[in-house]
């Protein structure tokens, strides 16, 4: 016996209780969703149920008769909220998958939805380091550098952006190596943008666009989650992670408009947006992940609103010049059934951000980047990878966070893309 309500699938046709559109009935043990769905519409169905149901102030649910895999993981991910108080108890059919995907994605939305008092650089690097190095003690290995070591090492980019808090900036750079061969060639670099929170620096947001930039590090979580869960599912490929951690805060001593960055490749930046500073971060990530001689880069940030702008918060947009690593993500989202979908790159949005003073500014002096605005970031992104960018995809990460509940999602992140991420890498 459980004193759990139930959850089941019918094909039935609903009670006239819930009316002729209803999808979703009671019984005495508790809810039925209904209908012959789809296949395309039946996950977004039942997440929606899921949500349904949690808002009825429901908790916990036994899922009961035939579910597959991915219909328990849409109703998980419709009946979880911020706060984690929420449990289901998934069928015999996929249980230890299904519990792998809750850890990491219970993990990396807890990390997502911290206030930026409790997650600041260098606890963001701990906690990765300390998650993934519990999934693996004897393949994991890594550092982190702190403040000016990064300055000392090259990584100006992310020093720039961090130095005007007291909390310094970071980079974590981790290492899995389940090869056992310290020469083995890197498969995969994992780059993620860190930034703790975001004020804008001097480009400062209104306080509507800055009460959700404690999600402005979700590319971090988004990748650090995608290697737990390529670990928890035998990935046997060497894989780098690297997160790029800084705060962008207002001091005396910030980062200023019209402010030049040199970077490690020789790059040179003007500033002219302070509150585009997720890509003066991963710029750092990308030369690094270049220089390690990785086969493949993959980085994922909260980089553009232009990306919102043009998808809504369903997708995650897409970016490569590798047109065949684009296609190969594209169709592993939709085995994921993770929503994602492709935006312009061409080499010419290298120069859709010009400067008269630097070889590149890292915006356009315009609201909101302009027209393009998540292409040319892209663009900007891609100067620092090798020069034809194979091997490298770009993830803006629209889908990642909101700040109300939808009718999918529970207000807060949603760790959609960790096994797209994941499943590329495994």
């Amino acid at each position: 016996m459980t004193d759990k309500l139930q959850a089941s699938l019918s094909n039935d046709t609903p009670t006239a209780l819930w009316g002729d559109e209803a999808i979703l009935s009671t019984t005495e043990l508790g809810f039925v969703i209904h209908g012959a769905f789809k296949k395309s519409e039946q996950l977004e169905l039942i997440q929606t149920c899921a949500r349904k149901i949690q808002s009825f102030g429901v908790n916990n649910i036994k899922l009961a008769g035939p579910w597959s895999v991915e219909q328990q993981w849409a109703f998980y991910q419709g009946f979880t909220t911020a706060k984690l108080k929420q449990d289901v108890e998934w069928t015999a059919v996929g249980a230890p998958i299904l519990q792998d995907y809750k850890t990491v994605y219970d993990w990396a939305k807890l990390l997502i939805n911290l206030p930026p008092q409790d997650i600041y650089p260098l606890s963001l690097a701990e906690q990765v380091q300390s998650f993934i190095s519990l999934l693996a003690p004897d393949y994991v290995s890594s550092e982190i550098l702190v403040g000016d070591e990064l300055l000392e090492h090259g990584w100006v980019g992310t020093h720039t952006v961090g130095r005007a808090s007291v909390k310094p900036p970071v980079m974590l750079i981790l290492d899995y190596n389940p090869t056992g061969n310290d020469n083995a060639p890197i498969d995969y670099a994992l780059v993620g943008k860190g930034i703790t929170f975001d004020s804008g620096g001097y480009s400062l947001k209104s306080s509507e666009g800055m009460l959700s930039m404690k999600c402005d590090m979700g590319g971090a979580a988004t990748v650090a989650g995608a290697l737990a869960l390529a670990i928890l599912q035998g990935s046997s490929k060497r894989i780098k992670l690297i997160l790029c951690c800084a705060e962008n805060l207002v001091a005396g001593n910030a980062v200023k408009l019209g402010d030049i960055i040199t970077y490690k490749n020789g790059t040179t930046v003007e500033v002219v947006n302070t509150d585009a500073e997720g890509r003066l971060v991963l710029a750092d990530g990308l030369i690094l992940a270049t220089e390690l001689g990785a086969k493949h880069i993959i980085d994922a940030a909260t980089l553009t609103g232009a990306a919102s702008v043009a998808l809504g918060r369903d997708y995650n947009a897409l970016f490569a010049l590798d047109k065949q690593m684009l296609k190969r993500a594209i169709d592993v989202a939709e085995e994921c059934n993770e929503g994602v979908w492709p935006l312009p790159l061409e080499k010419f949005h290298r120069d859709r951000c010009p400067s008269p003073y630097a070889e590149t500014a890292n915006s356009r002096a315009v609201k909101g980047g302009g027209t393009g605005g998540a292409s040319n970031a892209a663009g900007f992104l891609s100067r620092f990878v090798n020069e034809e960018g194979t091997g490298w995809l770009h993830i803006d990460l629209a889908a990642a966070f909101n700040q109300a509940d939808t009718q999918l999602y529970a207000a807060g992140a949603t760790g959609v893309g960790i096994r797209t991420i994941a499943n590329l890498i495994v």
